[in-house]
């Protein structure tokens, strides 16, 4: 059987009208519609939005193809026709525009499209485990569906295989053996100062001030008490004070990311980043201690290796692979191997228009080049339709049947 809409059309469905994290109750809806179209067993709810779809042919190996379907706070600036302008509510309450500006809507579609070539292919045996996850991007995701009873529900897989658009160049995938994407925490900090009028700071103490210090003395933790073997990444997403300019307000708030590939690096970062935090406060006489939490934490993605190597050669037949080095951006995919104690294998999924890497003759050209266009959560990111579906498609086909029981 095969979908009755195209997947360019569903593509453009889905990036028109996203949804947060744990919200995606809409693309849920239109998953299940399309997998029960081509003969799938589905079950929506799953992880509270995530749906699973199995397509069972007999004995032989299981394999999980895992989606990611959550989108972002971001206002899209991309000028497509089918751009979103979508808003919703976050998890703190606030009105904010959302936007697919991770590409999150590609990896629907193109697993949408394996399970559907993989229910007309009559050549393997086994069962896909095809699983639309939600809140990778809060880092919740994963570990709600195995807490769902994924396993127990519809069975253990022997290895799960997943991919993620990036601005590689579309026609190219990318994968790392080992290692591979890195471990994610989120800090939340909140600075207590002494609120007053703007034109008597003296009888203040000033949370913007102690905020704009603690911010540029953070840039000292990986910069400083990171060895330069060693990979860490400290960004301060957000910062808020203040309603008025004359008006000094009693508190600050950072909204941090960290990202690190080792525990010790991880533990580290963020011993510094506490300390960090506590002594600024102390410096600028705050009335009280700063809140600091971390969370939305994950561990580091690690493709196995002879796994990898094993899903490379299938892959190879339907793309050039290239080895992308360490990724500093995170995924809890891994989670969904880690509970099933089963190996591992995510690769990248090139997205960007080819003439933008015409005359690129080495993987330096590779690399200047990427370096200067939209990257993931970017407003202006959005890949290319064509070839990317059709590559993403084939890729996950490729691997999933490498894995499968093929007939010869």
């Amino acid at each position: 059987m095969q979908l009755r809409s195209s997947l360019v059309d569903i593509y453009r469905d889905l990036h028109r009208n996203p949804e947060l994290s744990f919200q995606e109750k809409r693309t849920a809806g239109v998953v299940a519609e399309h997998l029960r179209e081509v003969g799938a067993e589905v079950t929506e709810g799953v992880g509270r939005t995530g749906v699973v779809g199995v397509l069972r042919r007999g004995d032989g190996p299981t394999v999980l193809l895992r989606a990611d379907m959550d989108a972002l706070p971001v206002a899209e600036d991309t000028g497509l026709e089918y751009a979103s302008t979508a808003r919703g509510v976050d998890r703190d309450g606030n009105d904010v525009p959302v936007a697919h500006a991770c590409g999150h809507d590609m990896h629907v579609t193109c697993l949408l499209g394996a399970v559907a070539a993989l229910a007309a292919d009559e050549a393997w045996t086994g069962t896909v485990l095809a699983v639309f996850q939600p809140a990778e991007e809060v880092g919740g995701g994963a570990q709600a569906m195995v807490d769902d009873g994924l396993y127990e529900r519809f069975g253990r897989p022997d290895v799960v295989l997943g991919q993620h658009v990036a601005p590689l160049p579309a026609g190219m995938l990318a994968l790392r053996p080992g290692p591979a994407f890195a471990a994610s925490d989120t800090v939340r900090i909140t600075l207590y100062g002494e609120g007053g009028h703007g034109s008597r700071p003296e009888t203040t103490v000033d949370p913007v001030v102690m905020a704009a210090s603690t911010v540029m003395r953070l840039q000292t933790v990986v910069s400083r008490e990171v060895a330069a073997a060693e990979t860490a990444v400290v960004t301060v997403g957000t910062l808020h004070a203040g309603t008025k300019e004359n008006v000094i307000a009693d508190r600050a708030e950072l909204g941090l990311t960290v990202r690190s590939f080792d525990r010790g690096v991880r533990e580290r970062v963020l011993a510094a980043i506490e300390r960090i935090v506590r002594a600024e406060a102390a410096a600028s006489r705050a009335p009280r201690d700063p809140e600091i939490r971390v969370f939305d934490g994950f561990p580091p993605l690690v493709n196995d290796e002879a796994a990898a190597a094993r899903t490379q050669a299938a892959l190879e037949t339907v793309a050039p692979v290239v080895d992308p080095g360490l990724v500093t951006g995170s995924e809890d995919v891994g989670q969904l191997a880690t509970a099933a104690a089963v190996p591992c294998v995510y690769w990248l999924l090139g997205g960007a228009d080819q003439a933008q890497f015409a005359g690129a003759t080495s993987r330096e050209d590779l690399i200047r080049i990427i370096g200067t266009l939209p990257s993931n959560h970017s407003p202006r990111y959005a890949p290319v339709v064509e070839p990317t579906v059709t590559v993403g498609v084939s890729a996950l086909v490729a691997a999933a049947k490498n894995w499968l029981r093929v007939a010869q």
